[in-house]
């Protein structure tokens, strides 16, 4: 038989008591884990900046009587800037983080139950496929809404209060009516109707992005685990 011809020698499958299968996906786990853990550091650097920027305009806003409330049109933008990138950020974070579920459920489940059984099936192709080519595993509209769920929305609602009172304190006339509350809303050459559609378009993208992502996406950790989950509280 020529050299050509020969075919490689099938490899036995990997399983739990082969050490070098054992060290190589201990080795792949605590790196993917160090991996989630830097992309989840820099999720808290975004959030920090957007905590920041608001707290530093509101103080401005309210020390200074001559300052108008256009001051938190800037203030909003720099909080969707920041939402972006940690929507882009978060997206890196989760494709991490399926990696490392994987692992947990199908190598680490295994060891703990001592149950090789549980191995079966096809996640070990999966990995494989996104170890050449990584994908992400949400879109960027969800990755959106999973932190402003978390995050973002209590810092909005922060803004829009603070905007709020500004618009009330800093009114020519009393305000008692929608009317007197729309007509305070211009500065100098800003009309109404534009300070208006942003007061209430980012109330109703904050409200809408907020209840779709609660009621189509699947969260990471579960509110209610399973029918033991009591016994954690020993």
């Amino acid at each position: 038989m020529q050299k050509s011809e020969m075919s490689p020698p099938e490899l036995p499958p990997a399983s739990l008591k082969d050490p070098c299968y054992v060290n190589a996906m201990a080795h792949f786990y605590r790196g993917e884990l160090g991996r989630i853990m830097i992309w989840r550091q820099r999720l808290d650097v975004t959030t920090t900046w957007a905590i920041t920027s608001t707290t530093t305009i509101i103080g401005a806003a309210f020390s200074f009587k001559d300052i108008p409330h256009i001051i938190f049109f800037f203030n909003l933008a720099l909080v969707w800037i920041m939402l972006w990138i940690e929507s882009r950020r978060y997206r890196f974070y989760d494709a991490f983080r399926g990696r490392v579920r994987m692992l947990e459920s199908h190598f680490l489940v295994p060891m703990v139950s001592q149950n090789p059984k549980i191995l079966d099936g096809e996640w070990r192709k999966l990995v494989c496929e996104d170890l050449i080519m990584p994908s992400f595993k949400i879109t960027r509209l969800e990755a959106i809404g999973r932190r402003l769920k978390r995050n973002y929305v209590f810092i909005f609602a922060i803004i829009m209060v603070a905007w709020t009172m500004k618009i009330l304190i800093n009114a020519k006339t009393p305000i008692h009516s929608f009317g007197a509350f729309y007509d305070a809303l211009a500065v100098q050459e800003l009309p109404s109707w534009l300070a208006f559609s942003v007061y209430v378009g980012t109330i109703i993208s904050i409200t809408g992005l907020t209840f779709f992502v609660a009621r189509t996406s699947s969260e990471e950790v579960s509110e209610f685990g399973s029918g033991n989950s009591s016994l954690w509280r020993i």
